[in-house]
């Protein structure tokens, strides 16, 4: 074996340590979400349930609707949008006339008080909601019946609880782009969160959706204090911890709908997500290429030296890959085809090649605004073209170097 290809073994070996952890995280969360049932709870607080609109999502309807049927006794559901010629009004009118027993309010206004336009929504849902409990929750989620149950469950246990988030898991997918975001969830993303909550003891919140209340939320700046970041939800539980409060991550995992997602927006999506881990954690996105076994056994194949040992060192590793997300697939009952997973290489791989982007870019294009993106993800405008963007991207990147 030629010293190089011995090299690319050795952290080839190192990616697939970092892949067994992720995979025993995942198989232990999954049993315990299995092993814990419905909460037992006789009194459960009222929830005010925000749901951020913008566009057509995947299955928008039916996931907005799967709302409508939670097993709790009593929530409110505030849809907020920008316009009222947004697509997603039309969608949220019919839950509302569809369900004109349950607490739902529809809330549009205009407001641009921060870069992020989600936590602009966000602003304001919370100000027409009546409950000390608030849940922010995307509009691609699909939630089960026992949903807020087991989600207020945490806080029902343990006071010191200030924030508490779900496991993700990826379903659907009919074509291509959306079959590689959905694998991609149900891997990387699900197997990180559960690794460092479980291993690291660093709970990873994920935005989709969160429970707080109010009286937490505001001791630590409210919304309006994560207006003009790009991963409010990170901030959000940074902030939370660092006040002093609990952040947990719920054993009851949503499922994020992903039909139709073409491959630029694949793409796009995860050099933005690259991006922000960039900036957030600096030196530990190191981490996430080392532990990318399928991308690291390829880079031999493009190298001089032995060719039936590269080959064989990148088949072995893909084998592997596809054997332990199908079987991840099998226990979170993704709905995913079997024969699905022989795309996990190419996602793979390409999520490796997208990893270098975010060390050579700081500009993020967000819902139709292009943003530059700073430390800890704070958004600045950006200049929209010539030698000024160039000059401000410079001149922001020193700043930041330097502060």
């Amino acid at each position: 074996m030629s010293p190089v290809l011995w090299v690319f073994t050795c952290l080839t070996a190192f990616g697939l340590v970092c892949y067994a952890l992720q995979f025993w995280s995942i198989r232990a969360s999954v049993r315990e979400k299995t092993s814990s049932g419905n909460s037992g709870f006789k009194h459960l607080p009222p929830i005010s349930i925000l749901k951020p609109l913008k566009g057509l999502d995947d299955n928008l309807f039916d996931n907005l609707e799967s709302f409508c049927h939670l097993d709790y006794p009593r929530y409110e559901l505030i849809f907020a949008l920008q316009d009222k010629n947004d697509q997603a009004y039309k969608v949220a009118l019919k839950i509302k006339n569809k369900y004109p027993d349950k607490d739902i309010k529809i809330v549009v206004r205009r407001r641009n008080e921060g870069l992020n336009p989600k936590v602009n929504n966000l602003i304001s849902a919370y100000e027409a909601s009546s409950h000390e409990y608030v849940l922010i929750s995307d509009s691609n989620v699909l939630a089960g019946r026992d949903y807020l149950r087991e989600t207020v469950a945490p806080m029902k246990k343990d006071p010191a609880v200030g924030l508490v988030s779900n496991m993700i898991e990826g379903i659907g997918g009919r074509n291509a782009g959306s079959l590689l975001e959905n694998l991609h969830l149900n891997s990387f993303v699900l197997g990180s969160v559960c690794f460092l909550d479980r291993f690291l003891k660093m709970p990873c919140v994920v935005g989709k959706s969160m429970l707080m209340r109010k009286k937490d939320l505001e001791a630590i700046g409210g919304l309006r204090g994560v207006k003009d970041v790009l991963a409010e939800d990170y901030l959000l539980g940074k902030k939370m911890q660092e006040s002093g409060r609990k952040v947990v991550l719920s054993a009851c995992r949503i499922q994020n709908v992903n039909h139709y997602w073409s491959l630029e927006r694949f793409i796009n999506r995860h050099t933005r997500w690259g991006k922000l881990r960039w900036k957030i954690g600096g030196a530990k996105y190191l981490s996430e290429l080392a532990a990318n076994a399928v991308f690291i056994s390829a880079i031999p194949l493009f190298l001089p030296g032995p060719v039936k040992g590269a080959v064989m060192l990148a088949l072995f590793t893909s084998i592997i890959k596809m054997a332990g997300d199908l079987y991840i697939g099998g226990k979170i009952r993704s709905g995913l085809h079997p024969l699905t997973y022989l795309l996990v290489p190419a996602k793979d791989f390409l999520i490796g090649l997208i990893w270098f982007v975010p060390i050579f870019s700081n500009t993020v294009t967000w819902r139709g605004n292009k943003y530059l993106i700073g430390k800890n993800s704070i958004l600045q405008p950006c200049p929209v073209t010539g030698a000024r963007q160039w000059s401000y991207r410079i001149v922001n990147t020193i700043r930041e170097r330097f502060a």
